[in-house]
């Protein structure tokens, strides 16, 4: 299970044949597994990586931390809840250390970005402060390197 796991998370359009051969196992155990990972929620989504700085689209994207006061009964589970039915809101976390709740939002501008957390964010009751980072540059996301450097592969002449 972990081995098969493993690999749709490094590479999601892999085919169960492909796995099949890969762990030596028979194609239909392969699928069988997958589609029983898929039925207990273990496998939630497949994701494909897109690097949008190389396309046309405008978009920014930020981290956001919050500070808040769970409400008596509800925990930060109903807060976080409120929070990611927001179609800007692409992640949320329930965080240990100065904040309790991070998230990963998205705008066409900054200022969409921060009209969202002083207008939608900002004013929820549990919400003590709020922290938003502005992500400038993509190096790295989901153990994908983005814009690896050009390895020189001339040989030395002397």
């Amino acid at each position: 299970m972990n081995q098969i796991l493993e690999i749709l998370e490094k590479n999601s359009h892999i085919t169960p044949e492909q796995i099949a051969v890969m762990l030596g196992r028979d194609v239909s155990e392969v699928k069988s597994e997958i589609a029983a990972l898929e039925e207990e929620g273990i496998i939630v989504g497949y994701k494909t990586l897109v690097d949008w700085d190389k396309t046309e689209s405008n978009r920014v994207t930020a981290f956001i931390e919050l500070r808040v006061t769970p409400q008596r009964g509800e925990g930060f589970d109903k807060i976080a809840e409120r929070i990611y039915q927001y179609d800007q809101v692409k992640t949320v976390w329930l965080m240990s250390g100065s904040f309790d709740i991070g998230l990963i939002c998205e705008g066409k501008t900054m200022k969409e970005v921060a009209l969202f957390v002083a207008e939608k964010l900002a004013p929820m009751p549990a919400v003590v402060s709020t922290g938003t980072h502005f992500v400038l540059k993509t190096y790295k996301d989901s153990g994908v390197i983005y814009d690896k450097p050009a390895v020189d592969e001339r040989s030395v002449i002397s």
